[in-house]
């Protein structure tokens, strides 16, 4: 009696549970948004200055999340989703060091892919703990709301990168990523419930990732509805890894950068805010869908006036991305709830299949469309497009 009165004290109320797993979420987009001030003064302390290649600090992590994500995501269904996080959380604190003594941009990229196999546990066991206390359209709106407070971090990580970088330098952004990471950990250790019992756990075995693998493409719908998430994420990865570069370089706001990212972020936020009120009323297909074609559309709008001219001027480009982001707010947590519905059965492997093909699509894409971006936005908005279409296109072969 008396234990179980522990655990019901224990347990987080809703509101908390959605904190938590914002907050465990959180630490990838800090990890990612936090050093985008910053990357000029990496650059030049690993004698490297190419934005080309300066592009890759943000966009390796996301492999290394793909990566990483595949393979804790299956250990979760055997271990339990606790373990792996601190497993995972772990091998990011070391990764962490490794970033910040590194002497050269080789060094630097592999300290970023180890850093994104860590936090993958962050991201994949966040998402099966979700799966494994909801399902359906609830399912849809506890990610919606836990995505929008997450992309609270994005609007302030740029900003907390800046004021750090003007007291002290870029590694000081790193030791604040650890700090971050510690705090989350302490409160995900002490309020969070194991929510993968024993008896639903999966026997490690040889066939295990295999047997999940086959399992995962028994469903066309998941597939589907991966790969047009995997596109979105290209085009999403693809801002992000250029973002600097066409604010600082193209539009010379160099102070103002942080600022210009947290109001485009704001609305990626309000967005997603919205799409939890509504997907009750009108349903994760249908919103993902209407979302998708103002996505793709607005691209090719902005393509058809703009081809072969200079950028316009910064506020009608921010137009343009507070369209593409308010379409995404629509999108990435429906997509997600969209794919998973039918694996809940699986949803470790699940959850890290979903994650891993996702950035097996978006890290190339946004990687080769990203050496286009050189003095003009519109190889940007032309990923945009081609992202936008190629997703309507997989979403007409859904069975309904």
């Amino acid at each position: 009696m008396l234990n179980s009165a522990r655990l019901k004290k224990r347990s987080p109320s809703q509101l908390e549970f959605i904190a938590l797993m914002a907050f465990l979420m959180s630490n990838v987009a800090l990890s990612i948004d936090a050093i985008l001030p910053g990357l000029a003064d990496i650059g030049a302390s690993v004698q490297h200055t190419n934005d080309t290649h300066l592009q890759l600090i943000i966009t390796m992590i996301f492999l290394g999340l793909g990566v990483g994500e595949l393979f804790f995501g299956t250990l979760s269904d055997s271990f339990g989703r606790k373990p792996v996080v601190y497993t995972g959380l772990g091998v990011f604190v070391l990764a962490s060091i490794l970033c910040v003594t590194a002497s050269g941009l080789e060094i630097m990229l592999v300290g970023r892919v180890l850093q994104g196999i860590g936090l993958s546990t962050a991201r994949t066991v966040s998402i099966s703990i979700i799966r494994d206390s909801y399902s359906g359209d609830r399912m849809a709106r506890i990610m919606s709301f836990v995505t929008a407070i997450f992309i609270l971090v994005p609007m302030i990580a740029p900003i907390i990168g800046q004021v750090i970088l003007n007291i002290f330098n870029w590694q000081a952004i790193f030791y604040f990523q650890l700090l971050f990471v510690s705090i989350t950990i302490i409160w995900f250790g002490f309020r969070q419930q194991e929510t993968l019992p024993g008896e639903r756990r999966i026997i490690l075995s040889k066939t295990l990732f295999t047997d999940g693998l086959k399992e995962f493409f028994r469903f066309r719908n998941t597939v589907i509805y991966t790969l047009v998430s995997g596109l979105m994420e290209g085009a999403f990865i693809l801002y992000l890894s250029a973002s600097r570069q066409i604010f600082q370089d193209q539009y010379q706001l160099v102070r103002e950068f942080p600022y210009v990212f947290a109001a485009i972020s704001f609305v990626l936020g309000i967005s997603t805010f919205f799409n939890g009120s509504l997907v009750l009323k009108y349903g994760m297909r249908r919103l993902a869908t209407l979302a998708l074609y103002l996505f793709c559309f607005s691209a090719l709008a902005y393509l058809f006036v703009f081809w072969n001219r200079e950028n316009p001027s910064l506020i009608i480009l921010l137009f343009f991305l507070f369209v593409q982001f308010l379409s995404m707010g629509f999108i990435f947590g429906n997509l997600s709830a969209l794919a998973m519905r039918p694996i809940g059965h699986i949803a470790g492997i699940g959850a890290a299949t979903f994650s891993f093909l996702s950035m097996i699509v978006a890290v190339p894409l946004a990687i080769l469309t990203g050496t286009f971006i050189t003095t003009s936005v519109m190889p940007l908005f032309a990923g945009f497009f081609f992202c936008g279409l190629f997703s309507l296109i997989l979403l007409d072969r859904v069975r309904k």
